[in-house]
């Protein structure tokens, strides 16, 4: 069984604040144990770090922006300093004087390892810590809560290679434990209740020894490259236009070479051949090599003309190498 508990009567939390001093007291008899996971909002681990600034919304923005994934209009959706894909970069200006922003911590992860730490010294349990943050989700409609920084947790179940029910080896079925926990967390707490501090009981499998605090919630960020969705619709025709060679990585590895013969030949109509020397095309005029360019980029390979200068209107695709 599990239980969440929301405890109300938390004090506004100020900068230095020790967050572990407005935990304990509204406790209410409530007795930490171990294997309990402590879920606080990021709001607060803000507060209490200073992460308060005076200026401009857009200005926080583009400074904690590290790449812009997509934008429509006033939406901005990017990766910021953390590598969290985020709207605003996670920037926030709600619950807060009018004129200032607050930003994200400058290390969730730190942040949730220093205060399992203090738990630990004060209520004498071994508890993880998860520090949540509201995110909106691709595909639907409406906002939860994940996970951005985590101590003492297993943020990730794997459950690769064990049996299901019908004789089934599970291969890739690994539940984001930390970001369920960051969801179930909200869902007791409320956006307007003031109950920045919740407790999970009955996953202490998920928590780990007291000395360890785990890989956190960095664990869960997909490596640059990887996530097939790494930029908004309309910013990855774009980007694949612009073809700058630092934006590369952001389309992954290279491509299987038949593939992207396929692809190039459906779209120029010439006949595209696969030998040791790479993908050959005779492009015929520029248009033709701009598509093949085009097409190249965006699936991790380049164009070059062929070796040969009497073939001025041969050209090769070669896989970009790191």
């Amino acid at each position: 069984m599990i239980t969440i508990w929301a405890p109300e009567g938390v004090g506004e939390v100020r900068r230095g604040d020790d967050l572990a001093d407005h935990l304990i007291p509204v406790l209410s008899g409530f007795e930490l144990a171990d294997g309990d996971v402590v879920c606080v909002t990021s709001k607060v681990v803000s507060k209490a770090e200073g992460r308060v600034v005076a200026g401009d919304r857009s200005a926080a923005i583009r400074r904690e922006t590290r790449r812009l994934v997509a934008r429509r209009g006033q939406l901005s959706i990017v990766v910021n300093r953390l590598g969290l894909t985020m709207a605003a970069a996670g920037v926030d200006a709600s619950n807060i004087e009018a004129g200032s922003v607050l930003l994200l911590p400058e290390d969730p992860d730190a942040s949730a390892r220093t205060l399992r730490s203090a738990i630990a010294c004060r209520a004498d349990a071994n508890v993880a810590v998860v520090l949540t943050d509201t995110a909106g989700r691709p595909w639907r409609e409406g906002q939860t809560d994940i996970a951005i920084g985590a101590a003492g947790l297993r943020v990730l179940e794997d459950h690769a290679g064990q049996v299901d029910p019908y004789g089934n080896t599970l291969s890739v079925t690994a539940p984001a434990v930390a970001d369920e926990l960051a969801g179930a967390a909200e869902l007791a707490a409320g956006k307007l209740g003031r109950r920045p501090f919740v407790v999970v009981r009955g996953r202490a499998d998920l928590v780990l020894d007291a000395e360890d605090h785990g890989p956190g919630a960095a664990g869960l960020l997909r490596p640059g490259g990887t996530d097939l969705f790494g930029l908004g619709a309309r910013e990855a025709v774009v980007t694949a236009l612009r073809a700058d060679p630092a934006e590369r990585d952001v389309f992954g590895t290279p491509t299987d070479p038949a593939e992207l013969a396929a692809l190039v030949a459906a779209l120029t109509g010439l006949e595209v051949t696969h030998s040791a020397a790479g993908l050959v095309l005779e492009a015929p005029d520029p248009r033709t090599r701009w598509v093949a360019d085009v097409a190249a980029y965006a699936h991790g390979w380049e164009v070059v003309d062929a070796p040969d200068p009497h073939e001025i209107s041969r050209i090769r695709l070669l896989p970009v190498t790191p």
